[in-house]
């Protein structure tokens, strides 16, 4: 592809960050009641300054009755008595911003809790003054659902309400009834409450499945996907063109920028919830230009693919589709696997496999910060954190309890920080955690981390980012080097860096012609002589190597 440079002048604060995503639920407990809280967190950002991150995300912390652990909001401008008070969100954000971090707040905007004032008003009737602020409609004549619109969590989309005698629509939860984005009312008075955060001086948004605001108005089916062999989930049977990613949409997405550009140096980064190379192409959609999101992320590096044809065609793909665009790439989050369990052989997540999982998780933050664009951690990679195995008695996550076990849901990765190791909880809470905290995650605690474990190659790979202008500023080329090497050569003023990254367990030997030298974070050897360069790899070994331009590589 052709490279593609950013300027500095007039640069943004975003386009440079990194994101540390924060799940308040599972960082720090100050009350003891096992779940963490606002005091928790204000209390541990010392230990997320210390890495060298830029801004944190935090997951919803809203009033909720926690029938999807947050993401069904009750009240969108008030705390959740199980995180503290607005005091204590103002505490947070005041001590953040003395840190030099920014304040990027969950918005889930979508749907809301079925035990929100604004939608019990809706059910009441249907010519009450928000009766349309939901997806509404009549049963066909058989009394079946208006559609085939499938729910992510299974079923039907759509739950019957027997006084309206309707449908609402549930792109997720039963409890969790979709907004209606063709109503204007609806969507002012969701902009009303971003305004209130704006106002209490958060730096930003991460805006919750921001392909699915808008519905088709004429509810028209959803075809079929096409498919090898029937999928876990049904919903991955549809080709979802219908009920999500409405042209529309941009229109929405068009009236939320015109509101944080009200206020100086906001953004918004949007999580695009579709399969394949699609979700790419709507992030490119969604940031193109200046009247959108500032940027987008997805699922694309949240996957199990670890292949360098998968990263490369990833970046790829989104510089050609939204050349002006911004992406935000990141390999954990929330709602997925930890990266370092999927990209371990077999998925292994037991102690006995500490040194393997180590290294993985040390070239991770090696590549991630070789890309172009915005990064994201979630809490616990800079730990080298492995996915927790979950019971089904232990199990938290109902939403997705009618996949178990061929999907165990999103506990795993969603278990407590761990602090220290020999502590109660390893640190997290005096009382009795909402999720258990096991060996493998106490094991890599804070205080087990050494200076030369993976929490310092996370501290000096970001630095790194920091020092090195073709890392924040550089265009992008890929030079050509066989599985399971990739390669990306950052280039900006005269010098470029490549990172070379080798993503399989076994070494690899690579001739090097056009690099003077390795530089940064190096996992490998490097021997440079007049007979011509070689570098040796080990099983996920990386190196950057120093030149005028891309170097040519070799396998031997």
């Amino acid at each position: 592809m052709a490279e593609t440079t950013t300027q500095a002048a007039g640069r943004e604060w975003w386009r440079d960050a990194v994101i540390y995503q924060i799940y308040p639920r599972s960082f720090q407990d100050e009350n003891g009641d096992g779940i963490g809280d606002l005091p928790g967190i204000t209390r541990r950002l010392d230990h997320v300054a210390g890495l060298g991150v830029d801004a944190i995300w935090l997951s919803p912390f809203f009033r909720s009755p926690d029938r999807d652990m947050g993401y069904d909001v009750s009240g969108y401008t008030e705390v959740s008595p199980l995180y503290g008070t607005i005091e204590d969100f103002d505490a947070l954000v005041e001590r953040a911003h003395a840190l030099g971090l920014k304040v990027i707040i969950d918005q889930v905007l979508s749907h809301t809790s079925d035990q929100h004032p604004w939608f019990e008003e809706s059910r009441a009737s249907r010519d009450n003054p928000k009766a349309d602020w939901y997806v509404w409609a009549d049963p066909k004549e058989d009394g079946t659902p208006p559609n085939n619109w499938l729910s992510i969590f299974g079923g039907s989309a759509w739950q019957f309400d027997t006084r309206r005698r309707q449908y609402y629509l549930h792109n997720f939860a039963v409890q969790q009834p979709d907004i209606n984005f063709h109503c204007r009312a609806a969507v002012d008075a969701l902009l009303e409450t971003m305004e209130f955060w704006l106002k209490r001086g958060v730096d930003g948004f991460r805006l919750d499945t921001a392909n699915f605001y808008v519905h088709d108005a004429k509810l028209r089916d959803n075809p079929p996907a096409p498919r090898e062999s029937f999928p876990t989930n049904p919903y991955e049977a549809q080709d979802q063109v219908h009920s999500k990613t409405q042209p529309e949409n941009l229109d929405i997405l068009r009236r939320f920028r015109g509101l944080t550009d009200r206020y100086d140096d906001r953004m918004m980064v949007g999580e695009v919830g579709e399969m394949g190379m699609r979700q790419v192409e709507i992030m490119g959609e969604y940031t193109e230009g200046r009247d959108k999101l500032h940027m987008a992320y997805s699922f694309a590096m949240l996957s199990h693919d670890k292949s360098a044809a998968h990263f490369r065609d990833t970046i790829s793909a989104f510089q050609t589709y939204a050349p002006h665009g911004w992406p935000c790439w990141s390999f954990s989050n929330h709602d997925v696997t930890r990266h370092v369990s999927r990209w371990t052989p077999g998925g292994r997540t037991h102690s006995e496999d500490r040194a393997t999982a180590d290294a993985v998780a040390r070239q991770s933050i090696a590549m991630l910060v070789s890309f172009p664009g915005t990064l994201g951690i979630y809490q616990g990679e800079e730990l080298g954190q492995v996915e927790t195995d979950i019971a089904f008695d232990e199990l938290q996550d109902t939403a997705n309890i009618d996949f178990w076990p061929d999907y165990k849901g999103r506990d795993g990765c969603r278990t407590p920080m761990v602090w220290e190791a020999e502590a109660p909880n390893a640190g997290f809470s005096t009382g009795t955690p909402w999720l258990p905290v096991k060996a493998p995650q106490a094991a890599r605690a804070v205080d087990r981390q050494g200076n030369d474990g993976v929490m310092a190659a996370y501290r000096a790979a970001l630095a790194w980012r920091k020092q090195r202008d073709e890392l924040r500023l550089g265009g992008t080329s890929f030079p050509d080097v066989p599985e399971p090497v990739l390669a990306v050569a950052r280039s900006h003023a005269g010098r470029c860096l490549t990172g070379v990254f080798n993503l399989g367990p076994d070494p690899v030997t690579l001739s090097v012609d056009g690099a003077s030298g390795t530089a940064g974070p190096v996992a490998g050897e490097w021997s440079g002589s007049a007979a011509g360069n070689r570098l040796v790899l080990p099983g996920w070994g990386y190196a950057y190597l120093e030149g005028a331009a891309p170097p040519d590589l070799q396998a031997e």
